[in-house]
């Protein structure tokens, strides 16, 4: 339908992608209070709040310690460094991830060394994590994608054996479940994204590191602030990449929603799943039980016309997104890594099939419907 006067669409119903608003609608007023109250003490920068949502997220993931930082990249290129990972070594990472995770071992000076995804996950394809291991090998970089935890078991026998680091790539992970285990107590160290569409997302960029590890934590808070173990006093790289308060201020009272808005995403996928059942669409694994929990930072589907699917859902009002269109070896960027196009089959077909359906967590019933219609109406033209 179009509207006589403007010439603009009218659809039935506008599902967007995500919907901050929406989530934050609830819980205004005391991010409003929570603000406030930075404003009031003008500490802006590693201020209390920080501190205390820093003990907090330890507790929520199960760790001994958070140190709070800039960004996920920060937090994920810190945890390399602080654990001596540099120039001539290398770091296995999966080939399908968002580039941050690629950055954070270049940026700390290391090579990422890539393996193919298990089609089903899309994480890491552990049976091909062995091979390649080589005498440079100093850590595994797992990502939990999409918010279903990687494999971690297998990967961290492996890394016993090879006196390997397994770092996390939580990102998209806040509260996943594996083995009655947070996400982010389950290798060495973690780095989780709060970047504001994240499941427990800030007001602008910002991340975490999580570890059990007295000495790391206490290196990665060195090293965001500007090298000092004390003031004045630098005896690390001087990095950069403190926590801004307002911004641990507003993810305090968000953390206290999370479980709540996990809780609903897992709903909202199973709904997806119902509704689109029985088509020709290869569906995300619900498979989530009191041991192992995803908590669905992303709804993704695949299927073979992607580009054309797409287009027709946004004729209908629908909001969509490619978790990502190229793997790492195809970005430019990283082309000195010297892979090609064949490399790692499943990671290229996946890149060239994966759509995510909206989803956050004030998603109603109606709405996923909704989106569920156009989709069922394309793939039966």
């Amino acid at each position: 339908m179009v509207n006589a006067v403007t010439s603009e669409k009218i659809f039935p119903m506008n599902v967007n992608f995500v919907d901050l608003r929406a989530q934050d609608a609830p819980i205004r007023d005391k991010l409003d209070q929570a603000v406030a109250a930075v404003l009031d003490k003008g500490n802006f920068i590693l201020g209390e709040d920080v501190t205390q949502f820093e003990e907090e997220f330890a507790a929520f993931c199960g760790t001994s310690y958070a140190v709070g930082v800039n960004s996920g990249l920060s937090a994920l290129q810190l945890t390399l460094i602080a654990h001596g990972i540099g120039p001539g070594d290398e770091v296995i990472i999966p080939a399908h991830t968002f580039v941050a995770t690629a950055a954070a071992v270049t940026f700390a000076g290391a090579r990422p060394v890539l393996v193919d995804i298990a089609p089903d996950t899309y994480n890491l394809d552990v049976t091909q994590i062995a091979v390649a291991i080589t005498p440079r090998t100093k850590a595994i970089m797992p990502v939990h994608l999409y918010g279903r935890p990687a494999d971690m078991e297998p990967i961290m026998a492996l890394a016993q054996a090879h006196n390997l680091i397994v770092v996390e790539d939580a990102a998209q992970a806040h509260g996943a479940v594996y083995h009655g285990k947070r996400t982010g107590s389950l290798g060495h160290a973690a780095g989780f994204s709060f970047y504001p569409a994240k499941n427990l997302g800030a007001s602008g960029d910002s991340g975490i590191v999580v570890t059990s590890d007295a000495g790391i934590a206490g290196r990665i808070r060195a090293l965001r602030n500007c090298g000092q173990f004390e003031k004045n006093r630098h005896d690390l790289a001087p990095y950069n990449c403190r926590m801004d308060t307002i911004q641990a201020a507003m993810l305090r009272v968000r953390l206290t929603q999370l479980d709540t808005w996990n809780t609903a995403r897992r709903q909202h996928a199973r709904l997806y799943n119902a509704l689109l059942a029985g088509s020709s669409v290869k569906l995300p694994l619900v498979d989530d039980d009191s041991d192992s929990t995803a908590v669905w930072h992303l709804y993704v589907i695949r299927v073979a016309e992607r580009d054309a699917l797409r287009a027709y859902l946004s004729e209908h009002g629908i909001g969509t997104g490619i978790h990502y269109p190229l793997p790492v070896h195809l970005q430019p960027v990283y082309k000195s890594l010297g892979y090609r196009a064949g490399d790692f089959p499943v990671a290229e077909r996946c890149t060239q099939q994966v759509l995510s359906l909206p989803m956050h967590p004030h998603l109603t019933r109606e709405e996923i419907e909704y989106v569920a219609g156009p989709i069922m109406s394309f793939l039966a033209r």
